[in-house]
């Protein structure tokens, strides 16, 4: 079983990356909405936010790392649902491969497209006078964490593209995911906003992930802000795989 969980998984992610790599505007359009984001408020809004001593750039990016993570799992929604629309998924079931492959498949495509984004968007903040003396752990620790984000998110994702009735339903997934790191520490202080809305900010996921992800890139102590965002991380990812998991036995069944 474990040689065709792995087989099928390589076989099926060769497929699914051989269609990103044929429509590079998939990335391409993944990075455009964050690099938009962190010009406008780097160029615009930044001169009248205060964040402290470090530059804006500084503090703003690990907010749109996310937000392009967050923008880059709803083409899993979309291409998911179109695979069950095209009835493909049936083949698959008459391969000797584990069922599970085939969502596998999407959710580590999903990563590699994702970590390619991340890094045009990276690269992009370097050109803006983004700075870091982070050493090889730090930035490890770094990957590390987006990379138990992406999947999170990934396989909420998962569990959209299969549940949706219209290839509208799959893609508008994102949009509340993309737009929760506007109420959270990833643009302005949390110190700043009304009472309410700072209780929600400080307690949601995004809060916590932003926080750690600056901290590290500062080469500041993270604190508990670490364990919070892990936590969070860890537990989106396992509730989201395990109602994935039923969703996807009920479509098939």
């Amino acid at each position: 079983m474990t040689g065709h969980f792995v087989g099928g998984t390589r076989v099926l992610l060769g497929r699914s990356l051989k269609h990103v790599a044929r429509s590079p505007d998939t990335i391409i359009t993944t990075t455009v909405m964050p690099i938009a984001f962190l010009l406008l408020f780097v160029y615009v809004f930044g001169g009248s936010i205060e964040t402290g001593s470090e530059p804006y750039v500084d503090y703003l990016l690990p907010g749109i790392l996310l937000i392009t993570v967050a923008s880059g799992i709803s083409y899993t929604s979309y291409r998911l649902f179109l695979d069950m629309r095209s009835g493909i998924f049936e083949r698959f079931q008459s391969l000797p491969i584990a069922r599970s492959a085939v969502l596998w498949a999407h959710v580590l495509t999903s990563l590699v497209a994702n970590l390619v984004s991340l890094a045009v968007v990276v690269l992009v903040a370097l050109l803006m006078g983004f700075r870091s003396g982070a050493g090889p752990l730090a930035w490890l620790a770094v990957v590390g964490i987006l990379v138990l984000f992406t999947l999170a998110l990934t396989w909420l994702a998962v569990i959209a593209g299969l549940s949706a009735t219209s290839v509208d339903g799959a893609a508008a997934f994102s949009y509340p995911l993309i737009l929760l790191p506007f109420i959270s520490s990833a643009f302005v202080l949390t110190e700043s906003m009304p009472g309410p809305v700072r209780a929600f900010a400080e307690h949601q996921p995004v809060t916590s992930v932003v926080d750690t992800l600056r901290d590290l890139l500062a080469e500041q102590p993270v604190g508990g802000d670490a364990w919070v965002a892990l936590s969070w991380c860890v537990g989106i990812l396992v509730v989201a795989y395990v109602l994935a998991m039923a969703t996807y036995r009920r479509r098939i069944a």
